[in-house]
């Protein structure tokens, strides 16, 4: 565990993957040749189609993506990709890379989702990435009125603090570094102090009835522990893939689109009990 994460990060019950689990994560090789196959069968499903039949009936409520730890909103294009052609408007979060506190991206994103909000007339369904997935379990905790949904991909909700020591290690660089003067970086308050122990009590808490909660999970995450992502509170569902490959996976986009129309009909059905 890193020098500097709260032990309750960490609860028991939960196994620290070891070195050699990072083997998994060279299924990242396939998993972006899959992607550059899908894109390319894409491309040529479109030439074949007339102009005016390309665009994609709209799915209703917008979806913003959240990247994962140390990664930014170019990490999900592909993601992105996918969800546009089902039909969905997607939304950045303007993150260009994530390391910065979790109080200070949660305000960031609350502001987005806000201004989504705003624009489209509807609350958004959340699409996170591992420590994206984890802000956005709080960000409906929060903003039940801004958020109708959220889907997780590998996101250690139950036990952050028992990433492999790689990501631990990258977390104490980024502590080390904020003590040195640099601006903009987790501090050692954000992950052991008074900000950790909030966005981890907000993280936790109950979400209301009306916001749906998929997590999707890989017993082959190289990365955490994958019952560290299955939330009590979300329908799990397994897919076969990398931590960083469920950004990339077509595969996981493709359970993503199944998750968010599931999502929906869940949310239909509730407005035709309710009327």
């Amino acid at each position: 565990m890193g020098n500097h994460l709260a032990p309750f990060l960490a609860p028991e019950g939960y196994a620290q993957p070891r070195f050699r689990s990072l083997v998994q994560e060279l299924r990242l090789a396939p998993e972006v040749g899959r992607a550059s196959w899908r894109a390319v069968a894409v491309r040529r499903e479109l030439r074949a189609t007339p102009y005016v039949r390309r665009s994609p009936a709209r799915a209703g409520e917008p979806v913003l993506l959240v990247p994962g730890f140390l990664a930014g909103d170019y990490s999900l294009r592909l993601m992105a990709a996918t969800l546009r052609r089902h039909g969905y408007r997607t939304y950045r979060s303007q993150i260009r890379t994530n390391v910065s506190c979790m109080r200070g991206n949660t305000a960031l994103l609350e502001r987005r989702l806000e201004a989504i909000a705003a624009r489209r007339g509807s609350r958004v369904r959340i699409v996170g990435h591992s420590l994206g997935g984890m802000l956005a379990r709080g960000l409906a905790v929060r903003r039940p009125d801004l958020v109708s949904g959220i889907v997780t991909m590998g996101s250690p909700m139950l036990a952050p603090g028992t990433a492999h020591p790689v990501l631990l290690s990258a977390t104490d660089v980024l502590v080390r570094l904020t003590r040195a003067g640099v601006p903009g970086l987790m501090s050692e308050d954000c992950v052991g102090g008074v900000c950790a122990r909030e966005a981890w009590e907000e993280s936790r808490s109950p979400l209301p009835p009306d916001v749906d909660f998929s997590a999707i999970y890989s017993r082959w995450d190289g990365l955490v522990d994958w019952r560290s992502c299955i939330d009590p509170a979300a329908r799990a569902v397994e897919v076969r893939a990398s931590h960083v490959g469920m950004a990339v996976d077509p595969r996981v986009a493709d359970a993503v689109v199944a998750e968010l129309g599931i999502q929906r009909s869940a949310a239909a059905r509730r407005a035709r009990r309710s009327a």
